[in-house]
């Protein structure tokens, strides 16, 4: 009996090498592995090797590129709406790489985390998303006459907002193992961005202005009692400096 099916359809060469690589790097470890190491056990000269990656941090992540062409795509057909919620489900896109093979996202967080110059080219790729995220938000708000004035500084804040909000719920998961859901704890990172940042009846949401905390003094003798009075919650940082003001001022 005859198998109508043919020959098994070969990786792309770019898989094979990140394969090769990988490995190599968890038997041997990234720094004792050379990229003649990886050719020889992928079973092809260096040319190729190069070709697909510049360098071996590159073959370490080697889905961030296609992760972040799904990305722009993603952002460029995406209709009318809260930009801060396009922004993070365009995040998500992320969150779907790392789950799509979970043995393999662990590995490579703790390799990364064992080896400086992975975690250095890591953070690189990290602010590539933060821009591809801000200038999308920009574009949305250029034209807006009540977001324009600041469009750069608000795109800016909520896309490095939006990262790291998905990348806490991210590493959450990947210390764990990769154990339970991926998506919950981002869900909840990124509901709470959407909530501080998104828009309210089709405009950007502006935080209140904090209260000023009220400071009076009252003189007997020779001594003066300063009282101030702060919001619940008021940043310490800002109780302090409000304090020192009225003790300059005194």
């Amino acid at each position: 009996m005859t198998d109508d099916r043919g020959p098994a359809k070969k990786p792309p060469m770019r898989d094979v090498l990140a394969e090769a690589a990988f490995g190599l790097f968890m038997e041997r470890g990234f720094e004792r592995t050379t990229v003649d190491d990886i050719v020889a056990r992928a079973g092809v000269g260096r040319r190729s090797f190069f070709r697909y990656f510049p360098s071996k941090e590159d073959a370490v992540f080697p889905d961030h590129e296609r992760c972040l062409a799904d990305m722009t795509a993603f952002l460029a057909a995406a209709a009318d709406g809260d930009p801060v919620a396009t922004v993070c489900d365009a995040a998500r896109l992320v969150l779907r790489m790392y789950a799509e093979n979970p043995e393999f996202s662990v590995q490579r967080y703790r390799l990364t985390r064992e080896v400086p110059g992975l975690r250095t080219y890591e953070l690189s790729v990290v602010r590539r998303y933060e821009r591809t995220l801000a200038g999308y938000l920009e574009r949305r708000w250029a034209e807006d006459p009540d977001a324009a004035p600041d469009a750069a500084l608000r795109a800016e804040v909520i896309a490095a907002s939006v990262v790291a909000a998905h990348n806490n719920g991210l590493r959450s998961w990947l210390r764990s193992g990769g154990e339970g859901d991926a998506g919950a704890e981002v869900d909840r990172a990124l509901e709470l961005v959407r909530a501080v940042w998104g828009e309210a009846d089709g405009r950007p949401v502006t935080p209140a202005p904090e209260p000023a905390p009220v400071t009076t003094s009252a003189s007997t003798g020779e001594d003066e009692v300063i009282v101030m009075v702060a919001r619940k919650g008021a940043p310490m940082w800002r109780v302090v400096q409000h304090i020192e003001s009225a003790l300059g001022g005194a």
